[in-house]
């Protein structure tokens, strides 16, 4: 009966603590989080007393996320996975869509056959810049998806990279080769450069530039009269800034921020960025997300240690989604995202 007893008590204990660990376990505060402040502008933008919270850990490697405003949720890309994930506060983590980037019937080559960037378009519709496939699609309501883009001048893109809605409709993206398994070498890569494009409301496409050796990230400013487009590539590295034309073409291209000296010192290259209303910019970057202001100032950082790819607003517009290598991380600020 003794023995009978300490088995029932093992048991107990054992379910209930499956049952704890089942439930949606509450974000834990990250120590391991560095943030460094240079400028004061930093402190009116992230709050001296910052708590920083990691949402979601133990993926692969986390990119390009969006908020769904009207159903409250976090999406973002985990690109080995070939997933798009959902987390929603209280219900953790879900699959939201697989495959995401790459539908072929043999074994991806490369590493990263999944979506990358993501977002919604004006009628709420998610749009994927996918690596595997080599588009950017969009995924209709019934869950089947459209091709948008997946060729210029008869030639197939690279591998989309980011992207970012234009107030009017248009669809602006980056095009480097990093989801083609060999790169800027693969045999497969049939696009001679690496373009920014504009796919206008009306389904025309235009190359806006093809002068950046690795272009990666992209944002408007507030007011949609600039566009900040980061070049991962390791010699020329850093954050870009152009003038948006009357017509949605871009042009008078300069460096915003160069960021060659930070290659190598600190894991990771410049990436995906999003701007909050006042026009600073929160850039993905070596070993965390770099604040700048409208001018280029470096303000501040928030340091992760390890490479960052991309940040999202959320909730209320106040809180700053970071997906960073395997985690993904939430922060309030005192700043709100364009358009909020």
């Amino acid at each position: 009966m003794k023995y009978f007893k300490t088995i029932l008590i093992v048991a107990f204990v054992l379910s209930s603590l499956a049952t704890a660990f089942a439930q949606p376990q509450p974000a834990k505060p990250v120590q391991e989080i560095n943030i460094v402040r240079l400028d004061p502008r930093f402190d009116k933008l992230v709050p001296l007393n910052v708590k920083v919270e990691r949402i979601v850990s133990g993926r692969k490697w986390v990119e390009g996320p969006v908020w769904n405003r009207k159903e409250g949720y976090l999406l973002f890309s985990d690109i080995p996975t070939n997933s798009v994930v959902k987390w929603q506060e209280g219900k953790g983590t879900s699959v939201f869509l697989h495959p995401s980037g790459y539908t072929g019937k043999g074994p991806f080559e490369g590493p990263e056959p999944g979506s990358n960037g993501l977002t919604f378009d004006p009628d709420g519709r998610l749009v994927l810049a996918e690596h595997g496939d080599r588009r950017i699609a969009r995924l209709e309501k019934n869950g089947t998806k459209t091709t948008l883009v997946d060729r210029f001048e008869g030639k197939r893109i690279n591998s989309p990279n980011d992207v970012v809605f234009k107030s009017n409709g248009d669809l602006y993206f980056t095009d480097p080769p990093f989801g083609l398994p060999k790169a800027f070498d693969d045999p497969r890569k049939e696009t001679p450069f690496q373009g920014v494009y504009r796919y206008s409301k009306g389904g025309k496409l235009t190359l806006l530039a093809k002068d950046i050796k690795a272009p990666n990230g992209i944002a408007f400013s507030p007011d949609e009269k600039r566009i900040y487009i980061s070049n991962s590539d390791a010699a020329t590295a850093g954050w870009m800034v152009y003038d948006v034309k009357a017509d949605g073409t871009i042009g008078n291209g300069r460096v915003l921020f160069n960021g060659t000296g930070l290659i190598g010192k600190k894991p990771g290259a410049p990436d995906g960025m999003k701007v909050d209303r006042e026009g600073n910019i929160f850039g993905a970057g070596p070993g965390g997300i770099y604040v700048f202001s409208p001018d280029g100032k470096h303000l501040g950082s928030i340091e992760t240690g390890v490479p960052t790819g991309n940040v999202s607003w959320g909730e209320d517009g106040s809180s700053l989604f970071i997906t960073s290598n395997t985690n993904v991380f939430r922060l309030k600020l005192a700043t709100k995202g364009a358009g909020w």
